[in-house]
């Protein structure tokens, strides 16, 4: 026990060490209060009881903290500073991200880069790229470790449960993704793009999704820039292991077929964070008007939806309504779409009015078929034998015998039953005629023998009487 407390002096078990791992190797940069929001969300209600926020939030976060400290030791974390509400920051080593990566059972070139000045300047965009993302996930608290907490903890802590699912698990985020428009993903060409964050969780109807994040800081002709990397990335082809050329997006990530697609590059979500000074209202209506060549469809009226082909779904929210409402709530403008219309997010990166378009002709083309497969069925009724005998229709069976040229069947005109007793009569007759033979034969070979026997008795006569 001495021992694992001088190589863990903070007394950090493993899995809390993991769990610090796990959470750094995603996020690349992030608070004790993130890590445990993420990892062990049934913290967040217990400690209720502690007088004030800031001893409760000292008590939820000290088992993650001591982990940390314990990661420090092992040259796997390094503090990175303070954040503007002086919060200590947590950041990876080279190691750490190693050891995350085998964690995360994740390549190395899958990890992502690490942010930008991440410990300076209260990495205010970090720390927002997280708060995204644990407002995308809504972890929810395992309700068997909060037994015993007061009512009011219980009761919070039971309405997060019941509240709707977010998307995906920690392990389906990635952040700081460098999007080559040249190079290799390893090592990406000057002009390339960077994702803040990627998310593929197909299991919840977000296959690949593409995030960027601003504090409302940056100006929206910098933020509109970006999508023209983003273009430049979506268009890139390069040959797969099959040999075959695929945007060179799919050779990484899944995604439904083209078909599915409609040849529509990945959908990008905008998050803007009112922390800086420009309007987060006027930052969305900006970067939509920078950024309509990219997004705007075709409108096709006799089919009634917009095709999307070659364009990039733009969805926008701010981090206020996605804590609010969650992937699942009204949080989310689609560019191209009523300002006042906001949707789930499914809803937003998705093309209801093509779908329906396509259900419907799906089912028309399945009426038609049906349609087609009853005139034929029809035609062929029409064309059944009938039998000859009883008059009755040929089942398909008799029908496919008697057509057989190779093994010619008795009959081909009667069905089955009357075969079988048209059969069984011949064989009847057949069997009558070889007894009426044979009783012929018996009767003639009996009058034959009766006949040499009255010969025979004849002659004997006639010697004995020239005898005497």
């Amino acid at each position: 026990m001495a021992g694992k407390r001088k190589t863990n002096e903070a007394g950090s078990t493993n899995d809390l060490r993991a769990d610090v791992l796990s959470v750094l190797g995603v996020l690349k940069v992030a608070t004790a209060d993130q890590i445990q929001r993420l990892a062990s969300p049934h913290l967040s209600y217990r400690h209720t009881l502690k007088k004030t926020p800031a001893m409760r939030k000292e008590a939820r976060t000290a088992s993650h903290r001591g982990a940390a400290n314990d990661l420090r030791r092992h040259g796997l974390v390094v503090d990175g500073g303070r954040t503007r509400g002086n919060e200590e920051v947590r950041i990876l080593t080279a190691a750490g991200l190693a050891a995350a990566a085998i964690d995360l059972d994740r390549e190395p070139e899958e990890m992502g880069g690490m942010p930008k000045s991440a410990g300076r300047s209260g990495a205010s965009h970090p720390m927002t790229v997280n708060e995204t993302v644990i407002a995308l996930i809504r972890p929810k608290p395992d309700l068997d470790l909060v037994v015993g907490e007061p009512a009011e903890a219980v009761a919070a802590a039971q309405a997060a449960v019941d509240a709707p699912d977010g998307i995906g698990t920690l392990i389906s985020y990635a952040t700081e993704v460098a999007l080559p428009v040249k190079g290799t993903w390893k090592n990406p060409a000057i002009g390339s793009a960077r994702a803040d964050v990627v998310v593929t969780a197909p299991g919840d109807g977000v296959p690949l999704l593409f995030i960027e994040v601003d504090n409302c800081t940056e100006e929206a002709d910098l933020i509109a820039a970006k999508f023209d990397k983003y273009m430049r990335f979506f268009r890139r082809q390069e040959k797969d292991t099959d040999g075959k050329e695929k945007p060179m997006w799919r050779t990484r990530w899944s995604a439904p077929p083209w078909e599915e697609y409609e040849r529509v590059h990945p959908p990008v979500l905008l998050v803007f964070h009112q922390a800086g000074k420009r309007s987060a209202k006027n930052q969305m209506e900006r970067v939509a008007d920078l950024t309509r060549s990219h997004w705007q469809g075709r409108w096709y009226k006799e089919r009634g939806y917009h095709s999307y082909d070659g364009c990039i779904p733009i969805v926008a929210t701010t981090l206020e309504r996605l804590r609010e409402h969650g992937p699942a709530g009204p949080a989310f403008w689609r560019y191209g779409r009523d300002r006042d219309r906001l949707e789930p997010l499914r809803d937003a990166i998705g093309n209801h009015r093509r779908d329906t378009y396509l259900a419907r002709r799906r089912q028309a083309a399945r009426e038609e078929e049906r349609r087609r497969e009853e005139e034929r069925a029809a035609e062929r009724e029409a064309r059944r034998p009938t039998c000859a005998d009883c008059g009755a229709k040929f089942t398909d069976e008799r029908w496919q015998a008697v057509g057989y040229t190779r093994n010619p069947e008795s009959h081909k005109h009667l069905c089955e039953d009357c075969q079988s007793r048209a059969v069984a009569a011949e064989q009847q007759a057949k069997a009558d005629e070889r007894e009426r033979q044979e009783q012929l034969r018996w009767q003639a070979e009996e009058t034959a023998a009766r006949e040499a026997a009255e010969a025979e008795a004849k002659k004997n006569r006639g010697l004995f009487g020239r005898r005497r």
